[in-house]
């Protein structure tokens, strides 16, 4: 092997970290960079850089690579040199590049990276231990590891971005959330005070009346008693004079015996009737009511709220709310000509009525019964646990309108897929609790729209204090849109979606509550 070919034309020495430049000329690193600092510290700006042995130019100042073929060719010349004193001198020279780092057991520059063993190798080690072992040069496994790191840096960017909107948005969440809770807090203690304070006024004004029938029942009662007590007084001394007769002589008798008469007293009434059972039946059947209501429903509702029961039927717990995105707002004309001509006419199905409800008037009134389930015929159709009723009418396509009065707030109105679920238990089954069905709420505080089990408090307004409340639904398939209107066809909310199915009007009915079905 040359020795000249091994050796620097610049230093005049064996190649340390030799790279080559783009007219295929090979130096030291540290020499050729050397030399183009010197001609930009000399020189104008822009003086293009050149090669100092064919004197080519380049511009801009080339990137500097190592020659990995003369790298091994320079360590395996210097390997086998009887020199050891100047091989030596070279490894110290090496050993005071900084640039550079050598492997601890061959002191030879660590230029590749073994993926294998996970390490950076000299060129003896790639040629010994990580023979067949994956190998690439340090420089190519950095770029690769710095793509790696800047891709991670994006990533990390973006997470850190996503994070702050978390955090931005769950704060305004919390600051909702606490608002929500603080008044729905301050509406249950204000109802249970409201109801605390009627009971007890009502209780006074019942309790006052019962006074009042229990001091005249007993005074007219005592009266009677009375008289008879003069009765018998009365009665005892006409026997006691009877007795003083029958010991005077016969004559004397005789005579006085004509002066003794029984008195003609009238009878005296003796039952003491108690007349306020019908007097008192309206408040005693409320009572009844109430009684169920605090006793039975609420405290089933109360242990399911706090106790965080998932199952359950829908009327032990009313469902909680829920924020979902307010749909658009439906391109629909407002106003009654509007939307007179889609007015389509509906009837409940009875073979999907709950056995809670009663259909009558051509089975276009549904009527939740406070008196209980009524016998009804077993039917796949009908809802088991639910108080539900579908219509036997189903839309596919086109635009269709309807109306309906609510006794008051307390039902779901909407539409729904035939796949509903009939048979099971739990909310699941209710509409507007799942994914197959649409419905608005109307309760005593407000309108809630759901879908997927997810609630939007309506802001349309509505009075919900007027009896009975009358609903408008027009549903247009094509477009997707199912929007509820109040009164003066008023628009109150609006569903968007793509439907695939058939629809079928629906109500979930609460208990007391009757839903009528205007006609056409």
């Amino acid at each position: 092997m040359e020795e000249h070919s091994l050796t620097c034309t610049i230093c005049l020495d064996r190649f340390q970290y030799p790279v080559t430049i783009p007219c295929g000329h090979t130096f030291c690193k540290e020499c050729i960079s050397k030399h183009w600092d010197q001609m930009e510290r000399g020189g104008p700006q822009n003086t293009p850089y050149n090669c100092p042995v064919c004197k080519e130019t380049f511009s801009p100042r080339p990137n500097l690579n190592r020659n990995v073929s003369l790298s091994v060719l320079s360590e395996v010349a210097a390997s086998s040199t009887a020199e050891r004193a100047a091989g030596a001198a070279c490894g110290t020279d090496r050993v005071g590049d900084i640039s550079e780092e050598l492997c601890p057991r061959h002191q030879k520059p660590l230029i590749y990276y073994c993926r294998k063993d996970c390490m950076c190798v000299c060129c003896v080690c790639s040629l010994k231990e990580c023979k067949d072992h994956d190998k690439v040069l340090v420089e190519e496994e950095r770029c690769t590891r710095e793509e790696a790191l800047k891709k991670k840096g994006v990533e990390i960017g973006k997470c850190m971005e996503d994070t702050e909107k978390n955090i931005l948005l769950l704060s305004e969440n919390i600051a909702e959330a606490k608002v929500s809770l603080q008044q729905t807090s301050q509406w249950v203690s204000a109802k249970f005070s409201q109801l605390l304070k009627v009971l007890m006024e009502k209780q006074e004004v019942t309790q006052s009346f019962l006074d009042q029938q229990q001091a005249s029942t007993v005074s007219q009662a005592e009266s009677r008693l009375s008289n008879l007590q003069e009765k018998l007084k009365q009665l005892g001394e006409l026997q006691e004079q009877i007795s003083s007769l029958c010991a005077v002589p016969d004559r004397q008798l005789i005579q006085d015996s004509r002066l003794v008469e029984v008195p003609q007293m009238g009878s005296v009434p003796v039952d003491v009737s108690v007349n306020l059972q019908e007097k008192l039946s309206p408040v005693t059947d409320v009572l009844s009511r109430i009684s169920k209501l605090v006793c039975e429903d609420l405290d089933k509702a109360v242990y399911a709220a706090v106790s965080h029961i998932k199952e359950g039927s829908p009327q032990d717990k009313r469902p909680m709310l829920a924020v979902v995105p307010s749909p658009a707002t439906p391109p629909y004309p407002a106003g009654k000509q509007g939307l007179i001509q889609y007015r389509c006419s509906l009837t409940f199905d009875p073979r999907t009525a709950n056995s809670h409800l009663m259909l009558s008037q051509n089975n276009q009134r549904a009527e939740h019964l406070t008196s209980g389930p009524h016998t009804v015929t077993a039917h796949e159709a009908r809802f088991d646990y639910t108080w539900q009723v579908l219509c036997f009418e189903n839309f596919t396509h086109g635009r269709h309108y309807w109306e309906l009065e609510v006794s008051k707030p307390w039902a779901y109105v909407g539409v729904t897929y035939p796949s509903i679920l009939r048979k099971e238990k739990g909310r699941t089954s209710m509409l507007g609790m799942n994914e197959l069905s649409w419905s608005l709420e109307l309760n005593e505080r407000q309108l809630t729209a759901w879908h997927g089990s997810h609630g939007e408090p309506v802001k349309g307004e509505l009075q919900l204090n007027k009896r009975p409340l009358r609903i408008g639904m027009l549903l247009d398939y094509e477009e997707g849109t199912l929007a509820y209107y109040g009164e003066n066809q008023v628009r109150l909310h609006a569903f968007h979606c793509i439907f695939s199915h058939e629809l079928y009007p629906a109500c979930w009915i609460g208990e007391g509550v009757s839903v009528t079905l205007c006609p056409v």
